[in-house]
């Protein structure tokens, strides 16, 4: 199982419950390990588990995972976590993120109880994801902090890098890139044997992110080159494969029919079934399809995505999609009466979630402040802020309120 061999492992399961049930096959039988010998009952349905989480059962999977835990011991502790954890990988390829997180939890603890404490960043890695996912940008990160926590000791743990690569992520959501590159510059110090497996790929990854915020996308681009490179799966579902991140930038900067390429060979199509596990290439279809005009299709797309991810509360999926539906709006809507021209130059329409954004920025609220009132992740207001700037043909803040005061916006807006 551990080297991805899965041909034999039944017949072998099979082979470890005949040899329990009959005690005759045990005659002359040397036991060395006590304590493993009564793991079994519960070991046996969690490798049954891992094998139908493997092959895309989540049903099975969740069963036999249930079942392991209800034979595990009280202090069986790995057991009860492994089986936890399957159980949680289960529910998140689901898209079932709360239950998710739950059974993830469980095996985040029991990994605790057992002293494996690399294993607790690892699962501190999924736990952070999954309130990325929800929108939970602040749980996530505390989540990074407490793994960094634990891995204080005299030594190096082995996970360490991967908190600071985490903490990384959420500082370049939020927009502070220079905290951003010092997390990722302090997991590059750490070394190789500061990192789980994943690591090489994951920090790749997350310095592409910070390379196209400052403004070098061929940058980004040869990084997820490089990170598709290193790229080492596990049992988590590749809930955002590298390849849709590729075709993100390449759609963001003039290289749409790359993107689109990207979208064909891998079998995207508007009126596709929609899943959790392929949600982020779905919205990277609809940025695309937007980026390359064809914005009927990407707004058909988006309405079924946002339907699909408010039913499951991904509020971080919810908030991408309707900053998407709001650009897909503006593509084809008439300009908006308040934007009738009112000054010298020309002036693109400001669309309904901009207004409010720019209402915002005329009041003492700092970006944190109007991502709460409007219930949306900082990211999404930056956005808004960059379009009211480029459409208003300022550079900053107090530019921006001045203009909005001739063109005569805030007051139609409700501020005064």
């Amino acid at each position: 199982m551990a080297g991805n061999e899965f041909d034999g492992v039944e017949q072998r399961l099979r082979e470890v419950e005949r040899w329990l049930d009959t005690p005759a096959d045990r005659s002359g039988t040397v036991v060395l390990d006590e304590r493993e010998l009564a793991r079994l009952p519960g070991v046996i349905p969690m490798y049954r588990a891992a094998l139908a989480l493997v092959g895309g059962d989540p049903a099975t999977t969740l069963r036999h995972a249930r079942t392991a835990i209800d034979r595990a011991a009280v202090d069986d502790h790995l057991t009860r976590a492994g089986a936890s954890a399957i159980c949680g990988l289960a529910e998140w390829g689901s898209g079932n993120l709360e239950a998710a997180h739950a059974a993830y939890s469980a095996a985040a603890a029991g990994l605790e109880r057992a002293g494996h404490l690399a294993d607790v960043l690892g699962c501190s890695i999924t736990l952070a994801d999954i309130r990325i996912a929800q929108g939970r940008l602040g749980d996530a990160q505390r989540t990074f902090e407490r793994g960094l926590r634990l891995a204080s000791g005299p030594t190096v743990l082995r996970g360490t890098a991967d908190m600071h690569v985490g903490l990384s992520r959420i500082a370049c959501e939020r927009g502070d890139l220079d905290a951003a590159e010092r997390y990722l510059r302090r997991a590059a110090d750490l070394g190789e044997h500061a990192g789980l497996p994943q690591n090489p790929y994951r920090r790749r990854v997350a310095l592409a992110r910070l390379r196209e915020a400052r403004g070098d996308p061929d940058g980004a681009l040869r990084l997820l080159d490089e990170a598709q490179r290193v790229y080492i799966g596990d049992f988590s579902p590749d809930v955002r494969p590298i390849a849709a991140t590729r075709a993100r930038v390449l759609a963001a900067h003039g290289r749409v029919g790359e993107a689109l390429r990207w979208a064909r060979e891998q079998g995207l199509a508007v009126d596709d079934d929609l899943s959790y596990l392929r949600e982020y290439e779905h919205i990277t279809l609809a940025r695309v399809l937007l980026a390359s005009g064809a914005v009927d299709e990407s707004a058909r797309l988006l309405e079924r995505l946002l339907a699909a991810a408010q039913a499951g509360e991904r509020r971080g999926s919810v908030d991408e999609i309707l900053e998407l539906q709001a650009l897909a709006r503006h593509a084809v809507e008439p300009p908006h009466p308040a934007i009738a021209r009112r000054a010298a130059g020309p002036v693109d329409p400001l669309s309904a979630r901009e207004l409010d954004v720019l209402r915002l920025l005329s009041t003492d609220l700092d970006g944190p402040a109007i991502a709460r009132e409007l219930v949306v992740s900082l990211n999404t207001v930056r956005t808004h802020t960059k379009n009211i700037y480029a459409k208003l043909g300022v550079n900053n803040r107090r530019a921006a309120v001045r203009r909005a005061r001739e063109l005569d916006l805030l007051r139609r807006t409700g501020t005064r």
